[in-house]
């Protein structure tokens, strides 16, 4: 029997979706900028508790900008999560500088440890250490007290890449209103999307400003095109913004139904020997902190569980279900074979042993029953 594919993580659109952009595309603000961008970015200022929101063309634009805008450049150095897309430290080669490579904690979030010994030695080496740029990985905030408290001794800047947390809180904090500025993306696979974009928040009105102004084309105010910086045509459309709007009015939602499908796979694997959902809890003894549920992984121990998290990866294949590894670390790629890397082997061992599995808030109660009655058939033909 032949079935649909079963993606990670779709795209979640509706009727409010789809009404919102023919909204924009019938009052005739279809080119980039117009009331919905202002609207979008006010909105999202708010629910990250910011004073700044510039949307953008993508998550990756927002970190390239947010890099620029606090100085950084050829020659200097970014100290950065290992374990993350790509996007982080291609957004810090653009500027010209260096990422430097650190690997994880348990968590799967930098470790504030190796973070501290990496600045140091990165200095003492004689190297310009200019930014820390921390990763909240699969929708969780990583440990910002710790890692601001760090910055600020060394004095240097922290820019929060939040691009797969929007909803997520630390502490009662959102995701968005950590570090000096904060990236976020609606990639159409994130936990809410306007198809591409991204925004890149702030508190600082200054770096909000230059944010926008390099972001279209750095073109100076006059009635001609002049120019005396190098620009970028990154700003995010009036049509897509609606669309963002729509999202964002459904967010809280689609967060929860995330919850709820880790919910089902916390009760599948909960007896299965080897096998540990990734990450936080989704019920923390702080109720304050919480991620936004945007992909649920597991961990497997092939000598506990006598399979390997591969296996079961094509297993689902087999029954055209979509999963994955966790990101394979930065310091592993052969583009950055010559990156330096302050690593323990923790980051690796996450790639080797974890599996994202569905978790969007698209999926129909049939598709959830369709992935869940596979990975339970699989693990019956694995114990007998």
């Amino acid at each position: 029997m032949t079935h649909d594919r079963i993606h990670m993580s779709l795209a979640d659109i509706t009727e409010i979706e789809e009404n919102a952009v023919l909204d924009a595309m019938r009052s005739g603000w279809v080119a980039p900028l117009g009331p919905n961008v202002d609207r979008f970015e006010a909105e999202l200022a708010a629910r990250n508790d910011r004073a700044h929101c510039v949307v953008l063309s993508s998550g990756t634009a927002a970190l390239h900008l947010g890099l620029l805008c606090l100085g950084i450049g050829a020659g200097q150095r970014v100290v950065t999560s290992s374990l993350t897309f790509a996007a982080t430290a291609n957004a810090v080669n653009y500027t010209g500088a260096q990422p430097v490579f650190v690997d994880s904690d348990e968590s799967g979030s930098i470790n504030p440890d190796l973070v501290a010994e990496a600045i140091a030695s990165e200095k003492r080496a004689g190297h310009d250490v200019s930014c820390l740029l921390p990763v909240d990985l699969l929708g969780k905030v990583v440990d910002q007290e710790a890692l601001a408290h760090i910055a600020e001794e060394q004095g240097i800047p922290v820019l929060a890449d939040a691009a797969e947390s929007l909803g997520a809180r630390r502490h009662g904090l959102p995701s968005g209103k950590f570090g000096v500025a904060a990236a976020i993306s609606f990639n159409g696979n994130k936990i809410m999307t306007t198809s591409g974009g991204g925004a890149l928040l702030t508190d600082d009105k200054a770096l909000a400003d230059r944010a926008r102004y390099l972001a279209t084309q750095a073109r100076q105010p006059v009635i001609w095109y002049e120019h005396v910086d190098i620009g970028y045509n990154y700003r995010l459309s009036n049509v897509l913004a609606g669309l963002g709007l729509a999202q964002l009015s459904r967010l809280d939602a689609m967060i929860e139904r995330r919850r709820m499908i880790r919910g089902l796979y916390r009760e599948l694997f909960a007896d299965v020997p080897g096998v540990k959902l990734f990450g936080q809890p989704d019920e923390s003894a702080d109720a304050t902190t919480r991620d936004n549920f945007w992909l649920t992984s597991i961990l497997v121990d092939p000598a506990e569980a006598g399979w390997a998290s591969a296996d079961l990866m094509n297993h689902l294949a087999g029954q055209s279900i979509e999963s994955r590894p966790i990101w394979k670390p930065m310091h592993l790629q052969p583009v950055f074979a010559d990156a330096p890397r302050y690593v323990d082997g923790t980051s690796e061992r996450l790639f080797n042993t974890g599996l994202s599995l569905p978790s969007g808030s698209s999926l129909t109660e049939s598709q959830l029953d369709r992935v869940m009655e596979s990975i339970r058939t699989f693990i019956q033909e694995r114990v007998r």
